[in-house]
């Protein structure tokens, strides 16, 4: 549960990866706040290391323009891909974000 949220998991559509999506009454909710905090840590981590979103497509072949503004959400692996491409854990980038 996440508060009166019950948790289903469902398939990616281009991934082989498992995304949670909160879902209430049969509607898919997402978290905007989490979503943009998530967004605005990204481009911060990025922008350290000093990479543009052009090094991303060219070396990952990911497109993070979206996700880095909020409108699209990132899997797990997707951000964990990412992290290690900017040398830091996934420790380290969630350090220091709340979810309260």
């Amino acid at each position: 549960m996440y508060g009166n949220f019950p948790l289903y998991t469902i398939k990616g559509v281009k991934e082989n990866y498992n995304n949670v999506v909160l879902c209430h009454m049969g509607i898919k909710k997402k978290d905007v706040e989490l979503a943009k905090t998530l967004a605005e840590r990204l481009k911060e981590v990025r922008k350290d290391k000093g990479i543009t979103q052009e090094n991303v497509r060219f070396d990952l072949n990911m497109n993070i323009g979206r996700v880095e503004i909020g409108e699209n959400c990132i899997s797990l692996p997707t951000l964990k891909r990412l992290c290690d491409y900017y040398g830091i854990t996934l420790e380290e980038f969630f350090k220091g974000i709340s979810t309260k």
